[in-house]
């Protein structure tokens, strides 16, 4: 297999040598507002001409559920609008080839208007303006996702036959760092590491971590839409890949009591295009007066943008007190039980890991929510007056907790006026009413938990 570049030679020598070439499709996707990729192959002369001016695709890819159920309270897309084709403009810079797909060309696109305008409810689209904001105030966001995931013996068909109840690990017991459950699936654990590399989403370190058939990645960093394009990818790529081995990933946030959830955590630094203006030598810890403000920021409004990385009705079973997610917006010097970790290191190595985010976050939106309420910070000149927490959450007595459910955090975003400074009206009129439609989902719903517990003794 030949090693796919992370970002494309110039997209005239792509397009050329896929004109040249004896490829029959090309594949390209989008994220839906989950952050599922939605796409299709495309037929070689059909890709050329979308190269030029975009390509049509059904606008209900932004107006359905993961399961593609239509939301009834959508106002720009829906029903009423017929769900007409909107345009996507592919993105050359996000070329790579699929290694496990005989090297088919692949890339990413978004959605645009009539007139080539960003759509605004596009989640790629919501994390370019985000970051056209830092570019005016002359910072380039550098960020590193980091995933944990269940593995299970399972198939499509077996968990369908299942029902949803008793997925099966593909190693039992709690086995952080352990070289002996690394080994028992040795030939997908490379897989990941070894094709992932070669798809253009370098993992630095890959690890099992507490609990049954439960890994860890970490991608490396790049400025912040190349590493939200490569933590979307990994999602899908993990599950094709794990497919082959008869291994389903899951990034469910909480799909057991009995376990720790899965994290999103998402490391960030700001860079003037040349050093890492988070670092000071002189500055308290090394911090620069830049990363306390951003900081600040995050301490400050973070919890307005909370549907963003808690975006299921799961995610909020994560937040429990002792289970290592963080509950309340602290911060702390090298301390994994805050919310935002300050690694203060080197002039390189200096960065911020915010540890609030599920694994089923959409990776695009939960990057433009940490960096915008990191440049609200900035662009206030916010202090960092609380003080760091030390040990177990010493010191968080009197921070409140974060809401327990959907529904309250949805309607604090709603009505953040943070949120539409940065990511506009549209955009968080859309997502909230994405996050209500989900909420009431789930109020509709009977468990096998109340089954359990009132269908013999009530």
């Amino acid at each position: 297999m030949k090693k796919s570049p992370s970002a494309a030679p110039g997209i005239e020598k792509v397009v050329e040598a896929i004109r040249r070439s004896n490829l029959g499709k090309v594949k390209v996707a989008v994220s839906d507002i989950d952050g599922i990729l939605r796409g299709k192959y495309l037929h070689k002369d059909k890709f050329l001409s979308a190269v030029e001016g975009g390509f049509g695709f059904c606008d209900v890819v932004l107006g359905w559920d993961a399961h593609d159920a239509c939301y009834d309270n959508a106002k720009l897309t829906g029903w009423h609008h017929g769900f007409p084709d909107a345009m996507v403009q592919l993105d050359p810079g996000t070329y790579r080839t699929v290694p496990w797909d005989d090297n088919v060309p692949f890339f990413l696109g978004q959605f645009v208007k009539a007139d080539g305008s960003p759509l605004p409810i596009c989640p790629r689209q919501v994390l370019r303006k985000v970051l056209a904001r830092a570019e005016k105030l002359g910072f380039a966001p550098m960020v590193g996702a980091e995933y944990e995931f269940f593995n299970f013996a399972e198939t499509p068909q077996s968990w369908a036959a299942k029902r949803g109840v008793g997925p099966e690990p593909v190693t039992p017991g709690m086995f952080g760092y352990s070289l002996l459950r690394m080994n028992h699936k040795r030939e997908y654990f490379n897989a990941l590491m070894d094709e992932m590399a070669l798809f253009g989403i370098p993992i630095e370190g890959l690890h099992t971590e507490t609990g049954p058939g439960v890994y860890e990645a970490a991608i490396a960093f790049s400025g912040a839409l190349e590493a939200a394009d490569r933590a979307v990818l990994f999602k899908t790529a993990a599950k094709e890949i794990g497919a082959r081995f008869g291994v389903m990933p899951s990034f469910m946030a909480k799909w057991s009591a009995q376990y720790p959830g899965c994290s999103g955590h998402l490391h960030q630094s700001l860079s003037d295009g040349k050093k890492n203006l988070f670092f000071d030598a002189k500055g308290r810890n090394s911090m620069s007066t830049l990363f306390e403000s951003y900081l600040a920021g995050q301490v400050a409004c973070l919890m307005e943008f909370a549907p963003m990385f808690w975006p299921t009705v799961n995610s909020y079973k994560r937040l429990v007190d002792g289970f290592w997610a963080p509950v309340k917006p602290t911060w702390g010097i090298d301390n994994r039980t805050a919310s935002f970790r300050v690694i203060a290191g080197s002039p390189k190595a200096t960065r911020l890991e915010t540890r609030c985010p599920g694994a089923d976050m959409n990776a695009y939106l939960a990057t433009a929510a940490v960096i915008a309420a990191g440049l609200h910070g900035v662009e206030k000149g916010l202090k960092l007056t609380q003080p760091p927490i030390t040990g177990t959450n010493q010191g968080a007595e009197n921070i409140p907790r974060a809401p327990r459910s959907l529904i309250e955090t949805t309607r604090n975003f709603h009505a953040s006026g943070v949120a539409r400074d940065f990511l506009g009206d549209a955009f968080v009129d859309h997502f909230a009413a994405t996050r209500e439609w989900e909420w009431r989902q789930w109020q509709d719903a009977v468990t096998d938990w109340e089954l359990k517990r009132y269908f013999e003794i009530i």
